[in-house]
């Protein structure tokens, strides 16, 4: 009797191993990514939006404003069973942006997200955005940045617009190509890196 209570004692004290934090890709519609990531904010929970300076006016002055670079686009991270009940819950317009070919929510891998901010997360003014096109990027090679605001960061080498500059890509989503740089900052990755 004894040993049957041991081993009850025993068994409820097992613990569950702790989700895992996953980058969803989410959509926020009539450009309230900002209210989104406010409340994403209060309650602690870590969000990425691509952002980027524009030029307005403010009371008749000219001034640099911070404004999302992709509108309606904002990343969570954050575990599956907290996204679940955060999406239940808010009553901000939010959705997932869903694979096509799997049916089930865009979950970007961590090492993609991080070299999208390492260079979206820098502001810099000449970035690119590029929605990508199916196989778009599959020619060039896989280089790493050494040195500068995108240091780092992991993509692929291409030209854009007559400059050789290293395009960063989330897949099937977003990509985002750097400014220029000069070629003693990359370092060739073997292939399958």
């Amino acid at each position: 009797m004894e040993q049957q209570k041991i081993i009850k004692d025993t068994n409820s004290k097992i613990e569950q191993e702790p989700e895992a934090k996953l980058w969803y890709a989410i959509r926020v519609t009539f450009n309230r990514e900002m209210k989104v990531k406010d409340d994403l904010d209060l309650r602690g929970i870590e969000s990425f939006i691509p952002m980027k300076y524009v030029m307005g006016t403010r009371r008749g002055r000219r001034v640099k404003k911070l404004v999302p670079s992709i509108h309606n686009l904002i990343f969570f991270h954050i575990e599956p069973s907290l996204m679940k009940e955060y999406k239940a819950t808010t009553k901000l317009p939010i959705r997932y942006i869903m694979n096509p070919a799997t049916k089930k929510p865009v979950v970007v891998p961590e090492q993609e997200m991080k070299n999208f901010i390492a260079v979206a997360g820098t502001y810099e003014e000449q970035l690119e955005y590029i929605t990508p096109k199916p196989g778009q990027f599959t020619r060039g090679d896989k280089v790493r940045i050494l040195g500068g605001p995108f240091e780092g960061a992991e993509g692929v080498l291409q030209r854009v617009k007559g400059d050789s500059r290293v395009i960063v890509t989330i897949k099937g989503l977003v990509a985002v190509a750097t400014t220029t740089i000069h070629p003693s900052l990359l370092e060739k990755l073997p292939k399958g890196k």
